[in-house]
């Protein structure tokens, strides 16, 4: 998961929905990462904080399965 810390405009909807994942600096608002990999159970919660973001700040990058050879 990547965040975008100059495309954030410190609304707090990610953390708001995720807080043990996202949190916001104190200093200006802009959203801080608190984890690097994000497991399955949180999944939902990130992915509705990346719905809610409106300024698309954050991307969750899949693994992409690869088929045996």
């Amino acid at each position: 998961m990547v965040v975008d810390q100059d495309r954030c405009c410190g609304s707090g909807m990610c953390a708001s929905v995720a807080p043990d994942i996202f949190d916001q600096s104190p200093r200006d608002g802009v959203v801080q990462l608190l984890v690097s990999q994000v497991d399955a159970g949180s999944l939902p919660r990130v992915e509705e904080a990346l719905r809610l973001c409106p300024v698309a700040a954050i991307e969750l990058a899949r693994p992409v399965s690869v088929p045996p050879r």
